[in-house]
């Protein structure tokens, strides 16, 4: 994934109201950003950080610029939430996960369970019909360690739900974790963070709900998944 027009570079004043930072720029300007990212972004908001944004080129947006990345714990960190579904079905298209290859077709945002849309819904001839949830990551509190999720996410809950559900009836069924920073090799749930999701993604893999998590390689460029770490716990 490629970012469409080279980045700005710039320092935090203030991540808040969820969606909004404010951010300085080099020629010491300051610019009130939309933050696409309705996370805690523990560790990843810190005033002074150097930032960059992204410039949509759009006069009738209420926010002309969009912030996209951090540097946290001397590595690039990606907080755009809106870019992993893309970042994965590149991974997906690449070939990154083996048991994904091949299949015929790939759609975005289908209808499916109740009142739900699936990332991605992947067919083929004679292969089950395999429905791909995919989930962002960029907390690492213990060194080498990824985790998901940064905050309680009731949403997150009802997709496992409806993910196990489609396993019950034949169908297959994945949750896809991109991880949009580099420096670490292992996941894990951050169980404390939020248990019922903890409790509700432990029912899935036992009912036959599979999990992988995608490393990325983030510039200021564009981000790329690189390699599939371990999970721990199954």
């Amino acid at each position: 994934m490629q970012f469409p027009h080279p980045l700005i570079e710039g320092r935090l004043i203030q991540r808040y109201k969820r969606f909004l930072a404010d951010v300085e720029l080099e020629d010491g300007s300051v610019e009130t950003v939309h933050c696409p990212n309705p996370g805690a972004m523990l560790g990843l908001k810190e005033p002074g950080s150097k930032v960059w944004i992204s410039d949509s080129h759009n006069p009738k947006r209420k926010l002309r610029y969009t912030f996209e990345l951090i540097e946290a714990d001397d590595t690039l960190v990606c907080v755009n939430t809106n870019l992993p579904n893309k970042i994965g079905r590149e991974a997906i298209e690449d070939g990154l996960i083996p048991s994904l290859k091949g299949y015929g077709s790939i759609k975005a945002e289908v209808k499916y369970g109740v009142n739900s849309r699936i990332d991605l819904l992947l067919s083929d001839e004679n292969r089950p019909l395999t429905y791909v949830e995919i989930k962002n990551s960029h907390l690492l509190r213990t060194k080498g360690l990824f985790e998901f999720p940064d905050c309680v996410t009731a949403r997150g809950a009802k997709h496992l739900v409806e993910l196990s559900n489609q396993v019950k009836i034949g169908h297959r069924a994945v949750m896809l974790f991109v991880i949009q920073r580099m420096d670490g090799n292992k996941f894990a749930l951050a169980r404390d963070m939020d248990p019922n999701y903890a409790a509700e993604f432990d029912k899935a893999i036992a009912v036959g709900v599979e999990a992988f998590a995608v490393r990325c390689e983030v510039s200021t460029t564009g981000i790329i998944a690189r390699n599939l770490v371990p999970i721990e716990g199954i």
